[in-house]
Order: C-alpha cells, then sequence, then structure tokens
C-alpha cells in the first residue's frame, strides 16, 4: 500500500474503553462468576447460532434479553453456575471508562483534515451507553454492526465504510485492539494498526497521517463514563 491515510477509523471496545480481559473482569466480579465460563458460556450460545460468542449480539442475531436467557442456561448446563444475566448492557458500562488521550488525538487528526470514523462491532443495547462517553460529532461517519448486519473481520464492513468516508481503502487505516480485526483490514486494503498502547498508537497514526509528532500523552482510560 502506498500514499498516506486520510482516514482513520477507530474500534470502541477495548480501544475507547479499557482492554477487553479487564472489562471482562470488572463484568464477571460482582457475579462471582470466572470470566473463562463466561467466555465457555457465550461461544456455546453462539455455536448454536453458527455464530460466533459476540456476533448474536452485535449482528444482531438475538436479543439481550434472549442472549442473556440462554447464557444462563449454558452456564448452568455445562458448569452447574448460576448467574443473573439480564440488565447485561447497564451493567456492562457501570464501571466504564474512557480513553481521553486517545479521544483527544482523534480530535486533533479531524483538525488536520483527516476523516475520523467509529467502526465497532456494537450490540445494539450499548448505543445509548457509547454515546453519553464519547460525542457522536466527534467522528465524520458511524458504522454499527447492528445497523448494518455485518462485521468486522469481515471485508463487507470495510467495503461499507469505504463508501461511507469516500477515502480510498489504500488510504484507510483502522485502530482495533483486536488482531484478526486488523488482519482483516488489511485483507480489505486498508492499514491495520494493532491497539495495545496509546502512546504507540498516536506516534504510529501520525507517521500514517504524515503528520508531526506529539508529545507522550497522559496515563489512559482515567475518565469515568457520565451519570
Amino acid at each position: 500500500m502506498t500514499g498516506r491515510v486520510q482516514a482513520v477509523w477507530t474500534d470502541f471496545r477495548g480501544v475507547l474503553t479499557p482492554p477487553l480481559p479487564w472489562a471482562v473482569e470488572s463484568f464477571c466480579g460482582p457475579l462471582g462468576l470466572e470470566p473463562r465460563l463466561l467466555h465457555a458460556a457465550m461461544r456455546t450460545v453462539g455455536r448454536a447460532y453458527g455464530a460466533g460468542s459476540m456476533e448474536v449480539l452485535d449482528t444482531p442475531l438475538a436479543t439481550e434479553e434472549e442472549w442473556g436467557r440462554q447464557v444462563e442456561a449454558a452456564l448452568l448446563d455445562e458448569f452447574g453456575v448460576r448467574a443473573d444475566m439480564s440488565g447485561f448492557a447497564e451493567r456492562w458500562f457501570a464501571d466504564r471508562r474512557v480513553n481521553q488521550p486517545w479521544i483527544d488525538e482523534l480530535r486533533r487528526l479531524r483538525a488536520a483534515g483527516i476523516f475520523v470514523g467509529l467502526l465497532s462491532n456494537m450490540p445494539p443495547g450499548w448505543d445509548r451507553y457509547w454515546r453519553l462517553m464519547v460525542p457522536p460529532e466527534d467522528f465524520d461517519a458511524l458504522v454499527m454492526s447492528f445497523e448494518t448486519g455485518c462485521r468486522k473481520p469481515d471485508r463487507e464492513v470495510f467495503d461499507l465504510a469505504v463508501g461511507r468516508s469516500g477515502i480510498p481503502a489504500e488510504r484507510s487505516l483502522l485502530a482495533d485492539d483486536l488482531a484478526e480485526n486488523c488482519e482483516g483490514a488489511v485483507r480489505a486494503g486498508w492499514h491495520g494498526l494493532h491497539f495495545t498502547d496509546t502512546d504507540d498508537a498516536v506516534r504510529a497514526v501520525r507517521e500514517a497521517c504524515g503528520l508531526p509528532q506529539a508529545g507522550p500523552v497522559v496515563a489512559t482510560h482515567t475518565e469515568r463514563i457520565p451519570t
């Protein structure tokens, strides 16, 4: 791929919010539930739909209430564990924080003329919560799996995003905490940035966009979701 990046698309879960393992631990703790059991139950439910564990929610193939009951049943049937999965979205965001330094960088990119979009595998029940954390007007476009019916890492969602931005794939970049999503972006002709550290991501994005390097950012994920 050649040419400077003109469109930066960011993931939400694990990039604009804390890393996924931390988030799962935070969710499971109050339930007295081991994260590995939750992951296993989610995979069981996903297989029943011929889908991945979160694909059931974020395309969506079932409502949050249906999915919660099915996960409860899988936990009980497979592990003899009782857990209340009602109100999943509200519980997931109960102690969620935002990565304010990354948000600030995205705003700087927009001010420099870079197209900035949000490209997320997003359950519909999360829509109101992320909008409390990050102003939608910070983005030039939103591509959400629950609205499009397609999701990362599939080619379809990347082609759709290119259509929204009007910027060619070879000048588009995805910042995502999941390597498989970055690999999907690369297969679609994009640049893929595996997001593991905000400082590193800022440097990499600025280099890809041909922008001057900024100073070091402050600690990440320090702002709580508003109540």
